[in-house]
Order: structure tokens, then sequence, then C-alpha cells
């Protein structure tokens, strides 16, 4: 069948909307256990060899972020409401990969407190499912994406089994800082991440190109594109520019009969499936729910808790940069090697959890530096040379509790380039959030003084950046009246309607959130597999 036909299959057993890790993964996992599995993705295919090329134009100044990736327009549009700013279209990629196009790659595992926000200290709510429900997900998700670790992490989760590759070795600036470290008496470790270390799953190892965000142009580093193409190999069908509209359900409002999407040309189409699996993120999942609301679902489908859209939340992004009198390397490795999480598991409520992480991309590129300065031969080095120098910098992801009022809602005062009303994403932080960024914040000015940096920039705790982590719009729980999905990650309205995605997460910890979604993933599959 033609890449190019984007007519609904006519019989599919599970039906998909994302195309990202999440989608991926539950697709080959589907199509493996011999289902047949179509997946509707909003945005296009990015062909390997356009990798460079989208590379180049984050190196340019004509280009911002959005740019690289083609985020923007009618088709993205959104609103932003809330206390902080949330700058969704730099945060998310639409495209067959999604949002792990351009992310960071790391793979930490949460921590068992994380499900346990209400019963050990009153906060939040538990997760219906513990750590060690989830703990063979976590060794199957770091297999399936190819995950480089170490086990010299004092602080990390219980785990039995070794991780596929090793660590990669700490930066020239990571020593830096961990000897500053050593005299705060602070542990420094390496950072579990999905990026090759060495040749693995027919992917190379990394060559050290240094542009990890927003572009990896080698494929060392793993993105959702890798399971959509083996959920092909295995007989998937996975349609591009195929925005799904809404969802569709029986006479009943028992079972979702078809997805409406709609191709390049504007026509709409219905796929129908016996199963369905929404896997379109923290904002476009709930968004889809709400817009398809009906006679027996007034306030969106799978919504009789009032809860979809409801929970958002993000790690809260703390960045603290300085200067040394010596050259550092920064941009030469253009990915975390070294972090601590020492700070991450505690005691008392508040300050809750945090890491810091080393940059080594903190300060302008030497290419940046030169195409900014305007100059020629000489001055543009001189100019490299002055403004590359010995910049230095961390980073720390800050916890941030659910609350009703962050959510995603539909502003109707919008629409996007079918008529359909966009997301307002009103994110607010709390104060249990603000008072951990203030302990964060300082751990990461004594670090860099200790160091003997200048400190010439530090994120405000009242203005954090997003971590580009949205969660928790699809909350999952055992009530019915408080959640959206069940243990098995299917809706408690829809019995043939699940949910992979960060959006059904109760509670965030501190910890980037992709291995979780991996792990969820594959539960998730499981799941729907014995339901068919």
């Amino acid at each position: 069948m033609s890449a190019t036909d984007r007519t609904p299959s006519e019989r599919a057993d599970v039906c998909i909307v994302g195309a990202g890790p999440a989608g991926g993964i539950v697709a080959h996992s589907l199509a493996q256990r011999g289902h047949d599995v179509v997946v509707l993705e909003a945005g296009p295919r990015v062909p390997p060899d356009e990798r460079l090329e989208r590379m180049e134009r984050h190196q340019r100044p004509a280009h911002d972020w959005t740019d690289v990736w083609g985020m923007g327009g009618d088709r993205d549009a959104y609103a932003s409401t809330g206390d902080v700013d949330y700058p969704l279209n730099s945060t998310r990629i639409k495209g067959v990969g999604g949002t792990t196009l351009h992310w960071i790659g790391y793979t930490p595992r949460l921590h068992p407190k994380d499900f346990e926000m209400d019963s050990r200290y009153g906060l939040a709510t538990d997760w219906p499912i513990s750590y060690d429900d989830l703990r063979p997900y976590y060794a199957d998700a770091e297999t399936e994406l190819g995950v480089s670790g170490a086990d010299d992490n004092p602080f990390a989760p219980p785990r039995e089994e070794s991780f596929p590759m090793d660590a990669f070795p700490p930066s020239h600036s990571d020593t830096i800082l961990g000897e500053a470290c050593e005299e705060l008496d602070i542990d420094v470790h390496s950072v579990a991440q999905a990026r090759n270390s060495e040749g693995y799953d027919g992917r190379s190892a990394c060559v050290g190109y240094g542009t990890c965000t927003p572009v990896c142009p080698s494929g060392a580093k793993y993105d959702g594109s890798v399971h959509v193409r083996k959920a092909e190999s295995e007989g998937a069908r996975v349609l591009d520019r195929v925005p799904v509209q809404r969802l569709e359900h029986d006479a009943d409002g028992e079972r979702v009969e078809a997805a409406v999407y709609a191709t390049p040309d504007g026509t709409e189409h219905r796929q129908e499936a016996r199963q369905f699996v929404i896997a379109c993120g923290a904002i476009e999942t709930p968004r889809l729910l709400l817009l398809s609301q009906s006679d027996a679902y007034p306030d969106g489908l799978a919504n009789s808790s009032g809860a979809v859209g409801r929970y958002l939340m993000d790690h809260l992004l703390y960045l603290v940069t300085g200067q040394l009198p010596e050259p550092t390397g920064q941009h030469q490795v253009g990915f975390t090697t070294s972090v601590t999480h020492q700070f991450y598991d505690h005691e008392e409520e508040t300050p809750g959890s945090f890491f810091v992480g080393f940059l080594n991309y903190a300060g302008p590129s030497p290419v940046e530096a030169a195409l900014g300065d305007g100059g020629w031969g000489d001055d543009v080095t001189a100019a490299v040379q002055r403004s590359y120098g010995g910049h230095i910098g961390t980073e720390a992801l800050v916890e941030q509790l659910p609350n009703p009022n962050s959510r995603v809602t539909l502003d109707d005062s919008q629409t996007d380039d079918h008529g359909n009303p966009v997301p307002d994403v009103h994110w607010t932080i709390g104060d249990h959030g603000r008072a951990t960024a203030e302990k964060a914040i300082q751990v990461q000015r004594d670090i860099l003084s200790e160091a003997g940096a200048r400190v010439d920039y530090a994120t405000p705790a009242h203005s954090p950046l997003s971590g580009s982590h949205p969660m928790g719009t699809t909350r999952m729980g055992d009530d019915p009246a408080e959640s959206v999905v069940d243990p098995r990650l299917r809706t408690h309205d829809l019995e043939n309607l699940s949910i992979a995605s960060s959006s059904v997460f109760p509670t965030g910890g501190a910890m980037n959130p992709t291995l979780t979604i991996a792990a969820l993933s594959l539960k998730a599959a499981e799941h729907v597999d014995a339901a068919l």
C-alpha cells in the first residue's frame, strides 16, 4: 500500500493516535503479537537524511528553536493563560517520532517515593500502582530504548538488571564541578540516558555532533521513530499528516467506534477499530477528549470525573550559569554526563525532590559565536575566543505537585487549521514548587561558587523554565470519580479506550518522564492484547 494512501484500513484491531515513543512502542508490541494496527499521526514523517539540514538550520541565527521542526502557525496555535507562560511549541514536536525528535535523552526511573506522595508526606495522591509493579516494565523499557548507564548512583531506586550499555565518561567541565561537589560533600554520579555509548539495535554509537537538542543527526540518541519503523516491519500501518479531529462512540456510550481524522486536503475519514489507544501527549490527549464531547459526554469523552485536562504538571527547570578564567570545553559533548540525585529522597514534605545536572552546553557554541559576530578573519577568531571561553553551568529539575486549577482547556476564541478550538494551557506552579526551587537554586550556586565561577545567571524561583515534560491531565486512579484511567491504563468510562502518555501520571516526581512513559506503554499494550 502506498505511503501516501491515507484512506482508512478496512479492518483494524487497534487504532493508535500519536506516533511518538508511546504510540510507537504500543504499535510495535501489538503488531508483534499479530494484531492489525493503524497509527494516526498529526505531523509529517521526518526522513533521517534531513537531520543534518535541520541541525544546520538550528545553528544559523536567522532560525529559532521552533523553526527546526516546523512548529507554529494555525496548525499548532495555542493559548497560555497561567501564572507562568507555557512555551508549548518549544516543548513539543508533531511528527513521526514525536517530541523525542528533540529531547535530551535522559532516562532515570521514578523513585518509590514518587508513587507514594500521600502515604509518605500527606501531599497530592498515591499512584494506584507501586514502583515494584512497574519495575519489570522499567527493565524492558531500558532494553527497548537502549539505555547507557552505570551502577554508581547510591540514591537510585532498586534494580537487578545491568544497563544495556556502559555510561558515558564524565566531561572536562564535569571534573571541575565534581571537585567542587566533593568539597561540599555532594555525591556525583553518571546519568542514565537513551544514547548509544556503543553500537546498539542497528544504530551507531554517539559521534559527538554536540547538537543533541534539538537535533541528533547520527541517530545514536533514541527517538520514537525507531519503534514506528519496527511496528511497520511487523505489519502496522502508519499514516502521517492525519490529525484526529474527534473520537466517536456507540449509542450506549460504552465503546469508541471510530477515530475521525483529516487528510492534508481537508477530507475527513473514519478509522474503525476494536480497541483505541490515545498516545499524543499530555496536552493534545485531553484536548482530543474535550473535542469529542457528545450528548452522552457533554463535558468531553471519558470525563465523567471532570479530571480530563486537570492536574497539569511539568518539571520546573532552573539554570545557574557562570564563567571561569579557564577553558571548560562546553559544547564539545552536548549533553550532561554527571548529575547528583542526593537531594531527591527526603524526610520532610517540603522542600520536595530535585536533582542537579552539570551542563555541557552552557554559553554560546563556537558556531553561534562566529555567526553572531558579523566579523571576518582574525576578528571572528578573537570573538569566538571571547564568547566561548570558560562558560560553565548547572540545571535542576524540580518537583511540582498536581493542582486541579493547573489545567488544559479549550479556547473557543481561537481555532486551528481545521476550525477546532485550540488548547489553552493554564500552568500554575504552587508554593511547594517554589520552596523546592529555592533550595535547588542555592545548591547550584554553592557548587559554582566552590568551583570559583562568577555566577552570571540564575533562573528566578518564581519564574521557572518549562522542563518540557507536561504530565497529569488524564490521571490514573482506582476511583472513577477522581481519575480518568484505571491501573490498566484503560478509561473508566469506555471499555475499549486506553491512554499511553505522561498524562496518566498522578504525580510527576522530578525525574525525566520518558522511561516511565515507555514502561507504561509496554504495560498498556499488554492489557490491550489481553482484551483482544
